[in-house]
């Protein structure tokens, strides 16, 4: 017998304001931030004391200590605890991620709520010695005597306890993320002063949102800080012009630190229930999640790695009998304004959407007034695992605000992925 699906409904998200690395939060970590996170989400629903089915969150730079990070969050708030916390990780899409599989199990009647966060600090790495001095330390630790103890560091180097620092360049290429989106500037001819004009568009409209109080319900205070320190309030296309290219420094370089996001320290969370849950707690709809997709491409091969959410959308579109103009808002994650561009451009290709989409024909262009309205990471920054609740937070306030309409996210991660989102009101 099929089974009828159940509405999955976006109560609303809370974050901290979001910080770069090695500044307001820099004596933070991914525990302290999750769990004030997880805090501002029970004061602002009044869940104190109540039992939620399932808290789903992680962090894409983590320490061994926090292997149950999600629970361990979970029992430094006011909720129950009976309620469970699951730690995941799909790089920069794992809160969207988190959120997905939370709506899965509200739809099928598994469970009635869940809340989907997601953590990242750079401020506080793991620091990893050498793997020759690492399997010192355990064997250290199984010796039973100072002669067995000693006798372990025969042929000790000094050089073993150099610190091998941390990094997010990709694995398989060896090459950062910005050095890949580089490359996909070049194929899809992104000029700088293109992507100049998207940055500044992001700072843009994230001001007038601040201005305008968008973000005061949103925000929880943290360390005396209240609101994105990345954000420029002063930026201009002169300025952002006379920065200098990062990741290619000849003349074909495009890419600047203006143009790219930073490396950031923050946390946020959303809230899904059923409806049924929601009336019963007195909690208002925000807006409804209908459809998901997540996808993975071959960049090691060639692929641009973060094209993903390309395929991602188009497989999307197609099981929900809609078209890349049905959305009244576009979110797209600005890792770099040059991912967003050459993402924009691909929809926009024939030959690509043919080949690489298997459709008849490009899937078109968006509406550029859609594209980002409130700001998005250029301006308020990148905490990895923490960027897709902050989107799907911001989506759906906006479509409360707005009474009706429909909104598509966009999120590319390392390791080639894309996840996908649509929310309507």
């Amino acid at each position: 017998m099929a089974q009828t699906l159940k509405p999955v409904v976006i109560a609303g998200g809370v974050r901290i304001p979001f910080c770069r690395s090695n500044t307001a939060y820099a004596s933070l970590s991914n525990m302290k931030m999750l769990s004030t996170v997880l805090a501002g989400i029970v004061d602002r629903f009044d869940l104190n004391g109540q039992h939620i089915d399932e808290v789903n969150a992680g962090a894409v730079i983590t320490h061994s200590k926090d292997w149950n990070l999600a629970r361990e969050a979970v029992l430094s708030t006011h909720l129950s605890p009976s309620t469970p916390g699951i730690t995941m990780q799909q790089a920069c899409g794992t809160s969207l991620q988190a959120a997905m599989m939370a709506a899965a199990k509200i739809a099928t009647g598994q469970i009635d709520s869940a809340i989907a966060a997601g953590t990242d600090t750079v401020s506080d790495v793991p620091v990893v010695f050498s793997s020759k001095f690492a399997r010192r330390l355990v064997k250290l630790g199984k010796a039973r005597d100072i002669k067995s103890k000693l006798k372990l560091f025969k042929g000790f180097s000094p050089r073993e306890l150099a610190p091998i620092p941390p990094s997010v360049n990709e694995p398989r290429t060896l090459m950062s993320m910005g050095q890949h989106t580089e490359m996909m500037a070049k194929t899809w001819g992104v000029t700088r002063e293109e992507q100049d004009i998207l940055a500044l568009a992001s700072h843009q409209n994230a001001v007038k949102a601040y201005n305008d109080g968008f973000y005061d319900d949103l925000l929880v205070p943290c360390e005396g800080v209240l609101r994105d320190n990345n954000m420029r309030e002063d930026s201009s296309l002169e300025t952002l012009a006379k920065l200098r290219t990062v990741y290619d420094k000849t003349s074909a370089g495009t890419m600047t630190a203006g143009n790219s996001t930073p490396l950031t320290d923050g946390a946020a969370g959303v809230l899904l229930c059923s409806e049924e849950w929601a009336r019963e707690r007195g909690i208002p709809v925000q807006a409804y999640m209908t459809h998901s997709a997540t996808s993975a491409v071959d960049f090691v091969r060639g692929a641009g790695l973060l094209m993903a959410p390309t395929v991602a959308m188009s497989n999307m579109l197609d099981r929900a009998n809609l078209s890349l103009q049905d959305f009244d808002l576009y979110e797209i994650h600005e890792a770099f304004a040059a991912q967003v561009l050459s993402t924009l451009k691909a929809w926009e290709d024939d030959e690509y959407c043919r080949t690489e989409l298997g459709r008849e024909q490009a899937m078109g262009s968006i509406d550029r007034n859609r594209l980002n309205p409130v700001g998005s990471s250029l301006a308020a920054g990148h905490p990895f695992a923490a960027t897709g609740a902050r989107i799907l937070g911001n989506l759906a306030k906006q479509l409360d605000q707005r009474g009706s309409g429909r909104g598509v996210i966009s999120i590319c991660t390392a390791g080639g992925m894309g996840v996908t989102a649509i929310l309507e009101k």
